[in-house]
């Protein structure tokens, strides 16, 4: 399986010394994509994305976060920071123009970068993205647990260090049991998914990953993800396509409705019956959207 990935391993140095890592799936020759991992998760999510991505002519660079997988960690860092994390990586690649993808915890970075680069990012795409915390009643339908997590552990870092050890911990000794118990606090839906022993690899793979360099990151991002981001969705001035399921429980339909309404040219695709993992089934769908199948690479 491994075999068929064109490259998982890739760094490079960003201006101010930092080591970012990627991984590159679909068509080398394709149309770019930013793909941005969820929370916790890497570069090697972007597996999901490579058959349907060489299907439709993209090409998807998938990038680690400071402090997950290969990308060094980033005391201090915000999510308004990642804009120019992603232009320098595009920059050394010799790529202008992009498209960026984030799912689940992904999304907000992916918003952000449509936000601060708005010359470069040509589209958005948004898959089960984590809404902002602050507004009343958007975690409605939420698993009480990620409500808590993020809510509590946005104000207390403390906490959020504590579940991501005990994360860490449980991925590295007992992988098997690990995604099993994540299987059980997904909607039927995506327990149905996550079963599957082609996805579970992925999964496993993904998550250990995240934890390579310990526990800061994925720690920090817990933070992030629950206080304010820093910008205003009304000021985001490319597309932005979201998809929601309306099973979702880590990620509810409230959130992905809100940015929608939030989002100036955003296109809401709402899929009854369908829960979180979007990134999996439902791949071939997104990549059209963003890139219609026919439409032939631009090789220049």
């Amino acid at each position: 399986m491994q075999a068929d990935y064109a490259s998982e391993n890739g760094t490079l140095v960003l201006r101010d010394g930092r080591r970012l890592g990627y991984a590159i799936y679909g068509r080398a020759d394709g149309e770019p994509l930013f793909f941005l991992h969820g929370h916790p998760g890497s570069r090697l999510e972007g597996r999901f994305a490579h058959a349907a991505a060489s299907e439709v002519g993209l090409r998807v660079i998938a990038l680690d976060r400071p402090g997950y997988g290969l990308s060094e960690f980033k005391p201090g860092r915000v999510i308004t920071d990642w804009p120019a994390d992603v232009a320098g990586a595009a920059d050394q690649l010799n790529i202008g123009q992009f498209m960026v993808a984030g799912g689940s915890g992904g999304g907000p970075y992916a918003l952000a970068c449509a936000w601060g680069l708005p010359d470069r990012v040509t589209k958005a795409a948004v898959i089960s993205g984590v809404g902002p915390f602050h507004v009343r009643g958007i975690t409605k339908g939420m698993r009480w647990q990620n409500r808590i997590g993020f809510r509590w552990g946005s104000r207390w870092p403390g906490l959020a260090r504590a579940v991501m050890r005990s994360m860490q911990r449980s991925i590295t000794s007992r992988p098997e049991r690990t995604i099993e118990a994540l299987a059980r606090a997904m909607s039927p839906p995506d327990a149905a998914i996550v079963r599957r022993p082609e996805v579970r690899e992925i999964m496993i793979a993904d998550i250990a990953e995240a934890f390579r360099q310990g526990i800061d990151g994925p720690t920090l991002d817990v933070v992030l993800l629950g206080r304010p981001w820093g910008f205003s969705l009304q000021e985001i001035q490319p597309e932005v396509y979201l998809w929601q399921g309306e099973a979702d429980t880590l990620v509810p339909p409230p959130m992905g409705k809100y940015q929608a309404a939030q989002i100036p040219h955003c296109h809401l695709t709402m899929l009854p019956g369908e829960g979180h993992l979007l990134i999996i089934d439902r791949m071939p769908d997104l990549a059209a959207a963003l890139r219609p199948t026919g439409q032939a690479p631009d090789h220049g």
